[in-house]
């Protein structure tokens, strides 16, 4: 359904006509044309991405396989598939470099796989402990699980999205909390592994906030998986260093396009699109952007802190030592600059 939909707008992308085949933009639009073969990926890909991996995870699961054996296989699956594709056709070749992030991005990746492993899954176990008691008041689960995979994981995902997005704004918005996003945000290039680049408190908290609403109304560990499988292979590609144009697709999913723009320097720009996996909440609570006139700059990071320590230790060791790290990495002052530039060009008097 969703690839129907994408293939069903494909001549009609963001307000520009596709003109035999080929992507040809208004003269007045700054958005990159793209080739035959770059626009069939652009529409299709994602399309086709979640189709396959989501589909194929509730028919597996519903035949019976281990949610988290099928969950381990369809994560690697499509992060394979997402770094070989984007290494064929990039979306910016710089973007296709290592910047010297590399070894901090699979640190990262390590050690909120392991936490969340670990800890996220003791806390859930917490939240399935009241699940029960409600259960036994109510005499029965108030989550509908005898509906198919399929509804249970839309709902799942409307009703985590809620709480992720608030979370998630409330990261940007609330200065002790933005300490620990900060690291997501640090990340100067995006590609595949840049969905794992957070701070493992950051991603620890969102995850537990997300999934226990779910969990507390009687979600089943099949519908949790699902919900994890979307929003990893989700988060992949919303990261990923390829040509995306889904169209009305943006209306539903916080996709590539938008979360571009979440990572400008800019921060008018950059406060927008919170949904981790749907654009629902941000229509609603008037925070989706998305330009039509133009793509989102190639020239990501924070404006204000562009000296942020890329380092595994020191991105961990960040939200503790804040002021030092806002002292060491921050923008000079541009009056400050100024004048300093100002002294240094006054004669020197003997």
């Amino acid at each position: 359904m969703i690839l129907v939909m994408a293939l069903g707008k494909a001549t009609q992308v963001n307000g520009a006509t596709e003109a035999d085949g080929v992507d040809s933009l208004s003269a007045t639009s700054d958005r990159r044309s793209l080739s035959r073969v770059e626009l069939a990926v652009a529409v299709a890909g994602f399309p086709l991405m979640m189709s396959v991996t989501v589909g194929g995870s509730i028919v597996a699961i519903g035949r019976g396989a281990e949610p988290n054996v099928v969950t381990g296989i369809v994560v690697v699956s499509a992060y394979f598939v997402l770094a070989v594709a984007a290494w064929i056709m990039p979306w910016h070749r710089s973007w296709g470099r290592s910047q010297g992030d590399l070894r901090t991005d699979i640190g990262l990746a390590i050690t909120n796989a392991l936490m969340n492993g670990v800890i996220g899954t003791a806390i859930l176990t917490v939240v399935a402990l009241g699940a029960a008691s409600l259960s036994e008041a109510l005499g029965s689960t108030v989550w509908p699980n005898d509906w198919p995979f399929l509804a249970q994981l839309a709902l799942a995902l409307v009703m985590a999205e809620f709480f992720e997005y608030w979370f998630h704004r409330m990261m940007h918005e609330v200065p002790w909390m933005w300490r620990f996003h900060a690291t997501h945000h640090s990340s100067q290039r995006l590609y595949w592994l840049n969905a794992a680049r957070f701070h493992p408190i950051d991603l620890l908290l969102i995850g537990s906030v997300k999934l226990a609403p779910v969990v507390l109304l009687g979600g089943a560990l099949p519908v949790l998986a699902l919900v994890n499988i979307f929003s990893v292979v989700h988060g992949a590609y919303q990261h990923s260093n390829l040509p995306v144009r889904i169209g009305p697709l943006n209306w539903i999913f916080s996709m590539t396009e938008l979360h571009r723009w979440h990572h400008s320097k800019l921060m008018h720009e950059s406060n927008h699109n919170y949904g981790g996996n749907l654009i629902v909440w941000d229509i609603l609570f008037g925070t989706r952007w998305l330009p039509d006139d133009r793509d989102p700059p190639e020239a990501i990071g924070m404006e204000s802190l562009p000296g942020f320590p890329m380092g595994f230790w020191a991105n961990l060791a960040s939200p503790f030592r804040w002021q030092r790290v806002v002292a060491e990495s921050r923008a000079p002052d541009p009056l400050e600059t100024r004048r300093s530039r100002s002294i240094d060009r006054l004669p020197v008097t003997r």
